[in-house]
Order: C-alpha cells, then structure tokens, then sequence
C-alpha cells in the first residue's frame, strides 16, 4: 500500500550492490532483488552489476511498464526521495501504478468544449482530439466514456494480456467483470437497449463515437485475439437476433448474453464457403415443427465456449435466395466443437464445428425463412467498421511502442530516432494512421446520422475500401515497428512483445469480414452501378 512504502535517498540504495543485497531503481521506485536474481531471464550478473544504481534506461530497453506492475507486490520496498514517484506517493497515489498524464476538461462559458490533452502524449500516439485539438465529433459524455474505458483496459485486460495468448485461452469470468463495469453491453453498438442488458447507457447516451471510442480504446491492449476474445463472438452473433428474432428469442437469449452469463458466436463461414456466403452448403431439412441440421463451420471465433451459434443454413434451392439463419444451442446432442490452432488471435477460440442430425426447433428460426442472406448483409458494414476501429488502433500502438523504443535505443553511438532512416518510417506510419482515422472517424459520422437502410445503401463500398485501407495499414506499421525493433520483435514477450503478436495477427485482419481482393471489387462494382456515366 502506497502508506507502507519507505522513502530513501539516492546515497542509501549505493550501499547495496552486492550480489548478497541488491537493489536497483526504475522510474524512481525501489526494487529489492536479492531473491529475484536466479530466476532474472537475463541471468544474475547483468542484474547485479546495476545493484544500487538507476536501471530506468537499460530497463526500458529490454521490459515494458508492466514488468513493473508485475513484481511491485513482492519486490518494491520504496520509492527515492524528491522523484516523481515520491511526490506521487505524497499526494495519496500509489507509487507504482504507471504514470499516466490525466488532465480536466472543461466547458467554457460559450458552450464549446475544450479538448484537452489525454494519455501519454507520444506525438501521434492516439487520435488528434487526445492531443488537444478541436474535433466536431465528441461530447462531455464521450469525454468521460473514453477514461472509463480507458481505466478498466490498463486494469483489467493490460496485464494479463500476454498469459491468454500463451495459454490460447481466456477466462469467462472477465464477461461478468466487463458488465459489471457497464461496458458489456456495448459490444453490439447503438442503440444500447437497458431493458435487455440491465445496465444503464453512458450519460448523454450511448452512440456511433461512444463505440468507436470504446473499440479503439480496447484495443490499446496490443492483441487482435484478445479484442476478438471479449468482442466478436456477441458484436456478430448477437445483432441478427435482436434484429429479426421473435420477441421470445430476444428475451430468452439477449439477456444473459449481454450480461456475461452466456455466450454466442455467428456461425457462417464454411471449409467450402468464405467470401462466398451465397453458397454455403450446410442444409437445415423442415421435419415437423423441428429442422434436422448437418455440415460443418471452420474459423468460428469464440465458438468453443458458446453456448449459442447463430448459423446459416441452406433451407431452400441454390443460392442466397435458399439462405436463412437458425439458432442452435450448445445443450442439442450432434453438435461438435474443436478449438483450430491458428497463426495468431490466440486467445479467440477459433472453432471447427460438425453439426450431425441436430434436431432444432422452427421456433428457432431468425426472421422468416429464406432471409438469411439479408440478414447477414444486414450487419456486415458494422462488422467491418468494428475491424476498421481495431486495424487501425493496432497499427498506432505499434507506431506509439516503435517511436518510445526509437527514442532509448541507441546504436552506433546515437539513439535510433537520430537515423534518418527510423525518422522516414515513423513518418509514414503516422501519416498512414490519422489519415485513416479521419477517414474513420467521417463514416462514423455518417452511421450516427444515417438510418440502417441508407446506411447499407450508401456506405457498403466506402466501408470495404476502409477496411482494405486499415489491414494494409496494419501490415505496414507491424513490418516497419519490427524492423525498428530488430531482434526484441522475434521474440515473444519483452519489450518486442506487442510488435511480434500484432505482426502474426495482420492476416486475421486483411481476410476476415471479406478479404481484401473481394471488398476492392466489391466496392468497384457497387459504384459502377450507381454511377449514372
């Protein structure tokens, strides 16, 4: 507790530096690593040679701010007196959270707001309106979402990011905390319904930015599997349900989905089908009051812990016409789940599913019958928006870790931001991100104020073109962050660790939710029919 922590002058911890009592300092706390040095990954004489010294440069070089938040409970002892740290802990905060620069905001007198500066401050590390500049976009009320979420993030995902990707697993007890938190229920975009969730919307309401802010600020963690995890499996498999389901689908379902208690996924994608929606070949043959469902899905995210798969099934003739989407349940017998190793998103739950003679209520149907390709049209420029928020947020963080990391590193006697070379791909990088966000921030603008129809209408291609601009984006930004980064970026953890998980991740983003050959035609051709030339 911040009350229980010592405080010592820089003179007390150079009388311990022997391998028998050591202690170093990082950012101005205290650590006292005499127990911890044979099991240092870096071995024990490169520890003990800081002992009693300031480690914070040659710590920053190799770990990340976590390492810190790690080891605080067992090996901080302190802080250095006159530090930053000390002061900190004079004025009531913990001394080892993360320094986090927090500013008011406020509203003068002619109603405009002032935006002023959020986060660290790393140029170009978070969208323009952090850094303090105008926008027309964002309210008082998305002002305080955005520390909302911001908070429970570096809280609740932050640290325990890299044990979920390891163990290729994510615990279910996080959805209970992410309710509990409020945020849960925006998963699945606006309008947030608080008779369903049980939670209250933001204050001022829940809208298009609300949910931009709250994807891109999730996404900070540095893992698409992780965003995948918490995010995809009810952001999809949900909206076709309070869309077009029967009022007693929408009770017996929504509710303990949007509350953590249970779990859903969308179901679409086939070993014989991606892109290809229109023929997909898993049939749902009428017997009775019941549909006898066989085939298989592949890619299915969160599947292996769903307790529901909102699927697509072939109840008629060839084509979309023949399409409509059923609800099947985890507890009817034939239903068969296996988790898919994949190159990156880890943490997701990548499923292969077989539905043998699954015997599923008509009641079950979504919508009416032979409508599912519509309804699967229906919510897809929202699903690539999502992927939009996260391509994009992904490819900051790895710009925000490649220029601290540029500005440590020294090589041939300078830091690597005194290379021309570095200076040339940080710039492209940043040039590529905000662009991308205004652009996103724009059709944003336009789901806010456009109904669903228009929407789908006038948006699909601009949409496509905007997640092939984002994945391309991704895949740049990981290249050149990891060339920055050299060797640590080979590496799983460290501080390369963000870099080499989002590099595996960029396909997971370039082909999902229509892979970048297909949404360039597609864009293509959808204006060619509107064109009046």
């Amino acid at each position: 507790a911040a009350s229980e922590m010592k405080v010592f002058p820089a003179s007390e911890v150079k009388r311990h530096s022997s391998e028998n009592d050591c202690w170093i300092i990082v950012d101005g706390l205290i650590f006292n690593v005499t127990d911890f040095l044979d099991d240092h990954p870096g071995g024990k004489k490169i520890l003990v040679r800081e002992g009693g010294k300031d480690a914070s440069k040659k710590f920053k070089m190799f770990h990340s701010q976590k390492v810190l938040t790690k080891y605080s409970g067992t090996l901080q002892i302190g802080v250095i007196e006159g530090s930053p740290a000390h002061k900190a802990l004079a004025q009531g905060n913990s001394a080892t959270a993360a320094s986090k620069t927090k500013f008011k905001h406020i509203t003068p007198a002619h109603g405009n707001i002032v935006y002023t500066p959020f986060g660290d401050q790393v140029p170009w590390g978070d969208p323009s309106w952090y850094q303090g500049n105008n926008s027309p976009y964002y309210t008082e009320s998305h002002i305080k979402f955005r520390e909302r979420v911001r908070n429970f993030m570096e809280k609740e995902i932050e640290p325990y990011v890299q044990q979920w990707d390891e163990s290729y697993s994510f615990p279910k007890d996080f959805y209970k905390k992410f309710y509990k938190a409020g945020l849960l229920p925006g998963i699945v975009g606006p309008p947030w319904d608080e008779k369903l969730s049980g939670v209250p919307a933001p204050e001022g309401g829940f809208d298009a930015f609300h949910e931009l802010i709250l994807i891109d600020e999730l996404s900070r963690c540095g893992s698409g599997g992780v965003m995948w995890a918490m995010y995809a499996g009810i952001s999809i498999g949900l909206p076709p349900i309070l869309h077009f389901g029967s009022d007693e689908l929408k009770r017996r379902i929504a509710p303990p989905c949007l509350r953590g208690d249970k779990f859903i996924c969308l179901a679409i994608t086939e070993p014989w089908a991606g892109s290809d929606v229109a023929n997909i070949q898993t049939t749902a043959e009428r017997k009775g009051d019941h549909f006898i469902v066989n085939g298989a899905k592949k890619w299915i995210t969160n599947g292996i812990w769903s307790d529901y798969f909102t699927v697509a099934v072939r109840t008629g003739g060839r084509g979309a016409n023949g399409i409509s989407m059923l609800l099947l349940e985890k507890s009817m017998p034939g239903i068969t789940c296996r988790h898919m190793k994949c190159m990156g998103m880890w943490p997701s739950g990548t499923t292969y599913i077989t539905f043998e003679d699954v015997k599923v209520p008509v009641s079950n149907i979504i919508g009416k019958e032979g409508e599912g390709f519509r309804q699967i049209m229906y919510n897809f420029n929202h699903e690539r928006w999502s992927l939009v928020c996260q391509s994009n947020r992904l490819a900051r963080v790895c710009f925000e870790e490649a220029f601290k990391y540029a500005m440590k590193r020294k090589t041939f006697g300078k830091r690597l931001m005194d290379h021309q070379v570095i200076r040339f791909k940080l710039a492209e990088m940043a040039r590529l991100i905000d662009s991308t966000h205004a652009w996103t921030e724009n059709i944003t603008y336009q789901l806010q104020t456009m109904k669903k129809n228009e929407q789908n209408k006038k948006l699909g291609g601009a949409i496509a073109l905007l997640k092939v601009q984002s994945s391309k984006i991704l895949e740049l930004c990981a290249r050149e962050a990891a060339q920055i980064f050299g060797g640590a970026s080979y590496v799983r953890g460290g501080v390369g660790e963000k870099i080499e998980r989002i590099y595996r991740e960029v396909r997971g983003y370039a082909i999902p939710g229509g892979s970048e050959e297909i949404l360039l035609d597609f864009a293509i051709r959808a204006a060619a029919r509107q064109s009046k030339l």
